[in-house]
């Protein structure tokens, strides 16, 4: 594995890399988006996200993820968009936005329920999405015990407002905290449900269609699963059809919590992705020339 001493230094890309992009040293979101334990927090999402009927059908409708053969290719796709918004260069967060803002603005979904005809870009639907996500990162990250104070987690919510801005959405019209992100979920509970398509998405997360390679995944995709349906809120279990028991709260808190501190046991050359590193190591640079700087005054 390359040493991202060196490759900070050394190599092209770094050398390419001059911004730190819509968040940098400093940031909660760079202190908790590394973690692998947020993969759980993911996959969360997707879920969540399906609940909207009109935000499934236009992804249904318009992708591959419907496709056995072709969902793992897009799932890569979107992993990368995650990954470049999240480290990349305000050059690379601006080019992908561009190319995703584009292609969604040509594409429209149809709603089963009425026939009618919708963007998929509306900003209803973007910002489900949107939020989908963040409470789903930031959920599993205080379940797991990843170290985060109330202000951090509302400075979280905070930060991804810039997020949602490389789709399209005005941030002024994005919770900025955790009490408003619950309001809103509070008032769209009562204009959602889990359509077949959202009900079979969830039926696919078990037997995954994945390449040979990755069959260890395949294997591990029942327990995983129920991990994942595990850690979402008890509301969105009975829209889909499941038990939303208190029990099962604890029980995907507690697994939470034992991934995470197994992972940190794991050296941080393997257990954080090489941006990931770099983003640690940026920020301790950060908050050693803060505490110079202190010390100076």
């Amino acid at each position: 594995m390359v040493d991202v001493h060196d490759e900070l230094v050394s190599s092209p890309r770094a050398q390419e890399r001059t911004g730190h992009g819509l968040f940098g040293p400093g940031s909660v979101t760079w202190r908790v988006m590394g973690e692998p334990v947020l993969i759980v927090g993911g996959i969360r999402a997707l879920l969540l996200q399906g609940l909207h009927p009109r935000s499934m059908w236009g992804t249904a409708q318009n992708s591959e993820l419907m496709d056995p053969s072709a969902a793992w290719a897009r799932l890569g796709r979107t992993v990368e968009f995650v990954r470049v918004r999240t480290y990349g260069t305000e050059a690379e967060v601006e080019r992908v936005g561009r190319r995703v803002r584009k292609l969604h603005s040509k594409l429209t979904g149809l709603d089963m329920r009425t026939g009618e005809t919708f963007a998929v870009d509306d900003p209803e639907n973007l910002l489900w999405v949107h939020l989908g996500e963040v409470e789903s990162y930031l959920d599993v990250a205080r379940r797991a015990g990843v170290p985060l104070t109330a202000a951090d987690a509302d400075a979280f919510v905070d930060e991804q407002r810039r997020a949602a801005a490389v789709v399209g959405l005005d941030p002024g019209a994005v919770p900025a905290t955790v009490a408003e992100m619950d309001e809103y979920y509070e008032e769209m509970r009562r204009r959602i449900w889990a359509c077949r398509e959202a009900r079979d998405g969830l039926r696919r997360m078990f037997n995954p269609a994945v390449p040979r390679r990755l069959l260890p995944l395949k294997l591990a995709a029942p327990a995983l699963g129920s991990l994942v349906v595990a850690t979402l809120p008890r509301w969105a279990r009975r829209m889909y059809g499941l038990p939303g028991l208190p029990t099962s709260d604890l029980a995907a808190t507690l697994t939470l919590k034992g991934l995470y501190r197994t992972s940190q046991v794991v050296p941080e050359r393997y257990r954080y992705s090489p941006d990931a590193q770099r983003a640690r190591l940026l920020t301790r640079q950060h908050e050693a020339d803060l505490a110079t700087w202190s010390v100076a005054s």
